[in-house]
C-alpha cells in the first residue's frame, strides 16, 4: 500500500534539522526501495525548510506509523504536525520518472475535495495521486508534484474544474534524498 506523509516544521526548529540531516538520511536508506517521492517543502525564497514529504509503499498500517513516527526529524522534535493518508498512485511511476527540467519551480499541492481530474496535464506532473480514507473506500483529495513556475500557476491548474477543491495547500518543493557526490 502507498502512504502519503507530510511533516510540518514547528518555526524556529531548522538548527535540530540540521543536526538530524544525517540520521534522517540513514533512517531513509532504509526505504529506499520502497520511494515513490519524497523532499524537503520549502519557504517561499527555497531556502528554509518548512517540512517533509515522503510518499513510501509499506505493507501496512503500523509499517507506516513506524516510518512516521520514529523518523529522526520527528523524534528530535523538529515536527508539529505528522499527516499520514493512504495514496494512490494516478501515474503509476515516481519521481525519478519524471523528466523535467526546471528544479527550482516544483511544488507540492494538497488539495481537498473534489472530484479527480487532473492526470490530463502529466507533462508537469511529477506525481500524483489520490488521498484516501484508512480502509480506501473514501477519496479525500489528492497529492501531486508539479513542476510549474509559481504558486499560482499550482492553484490556476487545480482551479481548472467544474468541481473546486475546498482547499488547496501550495509548498514549494524539491526532490529529497542524499545528495549525490
Amino acid at each position: 500500500m502507498d502512504y502519503f506523509v507530510y511533516c510540518r516544521d514547528k518555526p524556529g526548529t531548522g538548527a535540530v534539522r540540521d543536526e538530524r540531516t544525517e540520521a534522517h538520511w540513514a533512517f531513509m536508506d532504509g526505504y529506499a526501495d520502497r520511494m515513490i517521492a519524497r523532499g524537503p517543502t520549502l519557504s517561499d525564497d527555497g531556502e528554509t525548510a518548512t517540512g517533509s514529504m515522503h510518499i513510501v509503499d509499506l505493507p501496512d498500517a503500523e509499517a507506516v506509523r513506524v516510518f512516521a513516527f520514529d523518523e529522526p526529524y520527528n523524534r528530535a522534535g523538529v515536527f508539529a504536525e505528522v499527516m499520514v493518508h493512504r495514496w494512490r498512485n494516478l501515474l503509476g511511476r515516481t519521481m525519478w520518472d519524471f523528466e523535467g527540467n526546471a528544479p527550482d519551480s516544483r511544488f507540492l499541492a494538497i488539495a481537498w475535495g473534489g472530484p479527480d481530474v487532473v492526470r490530463d496535464h502529466g507533462e508537469c506532473l511529477v506525481f500524483y495521486g489520490e488521498l484516501v480514507s484508512d480502509d480506501g473506500s473514501t477519496r479525500l483529495g489528492d497529492a501531486l508534484g508539479v513542476e510549474l513556475p509559481s504558486p499560482g500557476s499550482v492553484k490556476e491548474l487545480l482551479g481548472r474544474r467544474t468541481d473546486p477543491y475546498d482547499r488547496i495547500e501550495v509548498h514549494r518543493w524539491r526532490f529529497g534524498g542524499r545528495p549525490s557526490t
